[in-house]
């Protein structure tokens, strides 16, 4: 199907936790989009400023959501070190 080759989702293989699964949605976001954002600046469609702030920015969301989250902490149930 289309929508499967533009928008590709993995399974979750981790402990099944929901902020471990809404993480793992953005991941799959973030790198969806730096995909976009490299392909557009490679093509010369996107200068190469803008789009390392496009990517900073996004980082930033997913830095912001794993502190919410508790991600990578001991508040994380479930976690693997």
């Amino acid at each position: 199907m289309k929508s499967d080759f533009l928008y590709p989702q993995n399974a979750y293989h981790g402990v099944t936790t929901p902020e471990n699964l809404k993480f793992d949605a953005m991941l799959q976001y973030f790198t969806q989009r730096v995909n976009y954002i490299v392909s557009l600046e490679t093509n010369g469609k996107l200068p190469t400023v803008e789009a390392f702030e496009k990517i900073q920015s996004l980082w930033e969301q997913v830095d912001n959501l794993k502190k919410e989250l508790g991600i990578g902490t001991s508040r994380s149930s479930g976690e693997e070190k």
